[in-house]
């Protein structure tokens, strides 16, 4: 009987290890979370022009198929519209942050 009690423990034992390391390998290989600026860059006054313009032919491109010209709204609420569009419409970090300059300009 004495083999019986510590062939449990063993495998108690085992299913720990096992199940320790299968959550240690699931953990290492997950990327780190990057969260998203939404501060706008710092672009000089004659630049501004030419990403704003930018920012319209691409708010076009992307956003014009499904949606009317925009409205104004605080910076943080296009930010974070454009952060849900960006994985539902496939938009690219560049965009996003040029069409955020055009809407909140």
């Amino acid at each position: 009987m004495r083999m019986l009690g510590n062939s449990r423990a063993q495998t108690a034992l085992l299913v720990l290890l096992f199940t320790f390391a299968l959550v240690s390998t699931l953990l290492a290989g997950a990327p780190a979370a990057k969260k998203e600026t939404t501060a706008l860059p710092v672009v000089q006054a004659s630049d501004t022009d030419t990403l704003r313009v930018q920012g319209e032919q691409r708010f076009r491109a992307n956003c014009g198929r499904c949606h009317a010209a925009p409205q104004k709204f605080p910076s943080r609420m296009m930010a974070t519209v454009l952060r849900h569009m960006r994985v539902r419409a496939t938009i690219t970090a560049e965009d996003r942050r040029l069409i955020l300059l055009y809407m909140t300009q």
